[in-house]
């Protein structure tokens, strides 16, 4: 098994400034991180990035569970964890099918919330939500996942009893809480050539309603070896094509074989137990190591081809130890998608990244 690189913290080039003349770069952050300053994972956040998502904190789910009932805290600290470190702060999501209470989409007998209902809650929680931060908040995830892998619309709660124009709607109210903030379509396998087609079907009908939307969101949950690399590149292509700026939003890798496609749809986890899809608990074998480091030099140098229009970057998650590909699709086991490792240093992979532009870089052995 690989020993891992140790590097002293002088010694590693942050990733934000190697970057920083190509795009911005992020990560996912939970509650964890941004309520403890003690948290071991905060000198990384502050030294490598200069933009911040929050796992959870910002979901329907998380900040207003009952129809009158706004809970704040964590929110509130996210928010000012990146203010106070100069950060672009991203909101992610205003409008999404998972992580919404049932409520949302029930009357006040159970039944199923007529669309003038449904409507009038959307647009409160989004001015109520996008309103808090109004002016603090760089960029919002304002619809997540609306499409299915086929391109065609998901038959959410929101598509079925609003219709098609909820997504105009979620856009029309995003703005209204906030005129100046960024407003972004999110969505994952948009590499796959139908749903490619649905995203900029989906795109261009907000453009003809006249709405705001100024990128699209790839998440970008990706594998060892698929999807292609000029599979994504034809992607992030179509996209500029749209005129819309474009953004990797949930950026990891998987190290460790998944059952079946692959899918980011968190409705499809499920228990672990066979070992096949743990293979590596005790550690990332170097030939594996090394194959995760071409894979994601491979995948930023095809960015950089692109750096006028994609302008963020952001990894789902801080370090392998914090990542939720621990426990999706399959619960329980040990994988190593992103750059830094579960003893906080800097994994090959970095190297591989930070050398695309600053060649001299030394790994520290």
């Amino acid at each position: 098994m690989a020993s891992g690189v140790i590097v002293t913290a002088a010694a590693e080039p942050a990733l934000n400034d190697v970057f920083s003349a190509d795009f911005l770069i992020g990560t996912a952050v939970n509650r964890w991180q941004f309520s403890n300053e003690m948290n071991e994972d905060v000198p990384i956040i502050e030294k490598h990035f200069n933009t911040i998502t929050p796992e959870n904190a910002l979901k329907w789910g998380s900040l207003h569970r009952q129809p009158d009932e706004f809970s704040f805290e964590a929110a509130d600290k996210f928010v000012e964890f990146g203010e106070k470190r100069g950060m672009k702060i991203i909101g992610h999501t205003l409008v999404w099918h998972s992580q919404t209470p049932r409520w949302v989409f029930q009357d006040e007998n159970g039944n199923p919330a007529s669309r003038e209902l449904l409507l009038e809650r959307m647009r409160n929680h989004i001015l109520t939500v996008a309103g808090r931060y109004k002016g603090r908040i760089h960029g919002w995830d304002v619809v997540n996942e609306a499409l299915n892998d086929d391109g065609t619309l998901r038959q959410s709660p929101w598509l079925r009893i609003i219709g098609e124009d909820y997504l105009v709607k979620a856009f029309e109210f995003a703005h209204e809480a906030d005129p100046e903030a960024e407003l972004y379509y999110n969505d994952y396998s948009l590499h796959r050539q139908d749903k490619r087609a649905g995203a900029v079907k989906l795109i261009k009908m907000l453009q003809d309603a006249g709405v705001r939307v100024d990128a699209i969101g790839m998440q970008a949950h990706y594998r060892l070896e698929t999807p292609a690399l000029e599979t994504i590149e034809d992607s992030v292509k179509a996209y500029i094509e749209t005129g819309l700026k474009v953004m990797f939003t949930e950026l990891d890798i998987k190290a460790i074989p998944t059952p079946g496609p692959g899918t980011a749809d968190i409705s499809q986890t499920r228990s672990g137990g066979d070992t096949r899809w743990n293979p590596y608990p005790d550690g990332l074998p170097d030939d594996v190591q090394h194959q995760l480091a071409n894979r994601y030099a491979d995948i930023f140098n095809m960015l950089l081809k692109y750096r006028e229009k994609v302008t963020r970057v952001t990894f789902w998650g801080v370090t392998d130890r914090s990542s939720w590909l621990n426990n999706f699709p399959i619960r329980g086991r040990t994988d190593y998608p992103l750059l830094f490792g579960r003893d906080r240093q800097p994994k090959p992979a970095f190297w591989s990244v930070v050398k695309l532009r600053s060649p001299n870089a030394k790994s520290g052995e």
